[in-house]
């Protein structure tokens, strides 16, 4: 079983900056597992390699935007 470990972290909403508390869980090497949102009006936004929050009352296409825009389109990976 691999160790996994847990920190409070703050972010910002990737498309308007306001901060969140966040749950962050990584592996023994630091890489980023899992993610979890304790701020009301926060939501998590799905991303295999960072954690990501946006507000719950962005629209998903503001998101995927706000996204694109910091960190390049994200294709997603063929199972």
């Amino acid at each position: 079983m691999t160790e996994k470990f847990t920190k409070g972290e703050t972010h910002g909403c990737i498309v308007c900056g306001r901060l969140y508390q966040m749950f962050v869980v990584t592996d023994a090497n630091g890489k980023f597992t899992d993610a979890m949102v304790m701020s009301a009006g926060g939501r998590l936004v799905r991303n295999p390699t960072r954690p990501l929050v946006a507000c719950e009352g962005h629209a998903g296409a503001e998101i995927e935007a706000a996204v694109a825009r910091a960190y390049g389109s994200q294709e997603e990976d063929e199972d």
